[in-house]
């Protein structure tokens, strides 16, 4: 199948170009720039050689039977109606459709909500838990990835209503990719090298998006405390969760139960007892981590949850809902092992 990427040349696009290179069953016929259509994207990434040549974004010149938008918010929901009249499928990784309410996509994103008519027929893309969904949808909002590595870490506790719901906090610490390419004070050198610094207190855009997943879930689910940090590292998203426990259940019942939960889940990798991954046991690769601990003295549930934020968090999790959308095995052209060290 041929397929198309708007906005290659970000960090998720050009992800999405190194991972679907080896895939068997699909070839990137088309890639699109709004900023620099006409030059060789070997010239804005001289490490992938071949012959692409970015195009501008114009609906009579993308190929691809189905297009990935690996674009900033705001530009998906003007693009995607588009795309669907004239019969692609589409996957967005921005955050344009992720929100079923518009006016919450307002307030959080500060910008005008996509069209109410093709929000509705938006498919959240968390893959391990919306398979069903997913392989009959045209438009799949891929999630973001905070929410993505907060997600599966809670999911099982959430829907077994084992910690108590107004109890979740979540300290996430992501690396400078994940703020994107562009060059900015907040991701000069000088300014994260040696330095970790928290940022959108209160306010992160993907606030609502976790708490959307988690009421579907449970109900009674209310806010949670949710605070994210840059740290000097390019790739990786740790993100550690708190919450109390609600009845009494042993260490070994609820790694018993993750385990239940993800044994059909090839990209969810569940930790022994003791065990906690880091960043660089998922780097490059499509896995997400999780290892799970339990304090009797506090009552409190930790739960440690890693993915590489541009593969799982992004290009990954977009081509593992595009291998459901058409039909495929799961895994196809995801099953290389992380990158270490």
């Amino acid at each position: 199948m041929k397929v198309s990427i708007i906005g290659a040349t970000g960090y998720g696009g050009i992800e999405l170009i190194r991972l679907l290179q080896h895939h068997p069953h699909m070839r990137v016929a088309s890639v699109h720039s709004s900023s620099q259509a006409g030059v060789l994207l070997q010239h804005v990434y001289p490490h992938i050689g071949g012959r692409f040549v970015l195009r501008d974004i114009r609906s009579d010149d993308i190929e691809g039977e189905l297009v990935f938008l690996a674009t900033p918010p705001g530009v998906s929901s003007e693009w995607t109606p588009k795309l669907l009249a004239a019969g692609h499928k589409v996957i967005d990784l921005s955050g344009d459709f992720r929100l079923r309410d518009g006016n919450v996509y307002a307030k959080w994103y500060k910008k005008a909500p996509p069209n109410e008519e093709v929000l509705k027929q938006a498919v959240y893309g968390l893959t391990e838990w919306n398979r069903e969904h997913i392989a009959n949808a045209s438009l799949v909002a891929n999630p973001g990835c905070y929410p993505t590595a907060t997600l599966l870490g809670l999911a099982p506790l959430v829907i077994q209503k084992w910690i108590v719901p107004h109890s979740v906090i979540v300290d996430a610490k992501s690396g400078v990719s994940g703020a994107g390419r562009g060059v900015s004070l907040g991701v000069h050198f000088a300014e994260t090298n040696e330095n970790v610094k928290i940022y959108k207190v209160n306010t992160h855009q993907h606030i609502p998006e976790i708490e959307q997943m988690l009421r579907d879930w449970n109900e009674q689910m209310g806010p949670m405390t949710f605070s994210t940090h840059l740290i000097p590292m390019t790739r990786g998203i740790m993100a550690t969760i708190y919450a109390e426990a609600a009845c009494i259940v042993s260490l070994d019942r609820m790694i018993e139960l993750y385990k239940e939960t993800y044994k059909h889940c090839p990209f969810v990798r569940v930790r022994e007892a003791g065990s906690f991954p880091c960043t660089k046991d998922v780097y490059g690769s499509n896995y997400c981590d999780i290892g799970i601990g339990y304090d009797e003295r506090t009552n409190r549930i930790t739960v440690v949850s890693v993915i590489d934020n541009l593969v799982k968090g992004a290009a990954g999790q977009a081509v593992q809902n595009a291998n459901v959308m058409l039909g495929l095995e799961e895994q196809t052209g995801l099953t290389s092992m992380p990158m270490y060290p």
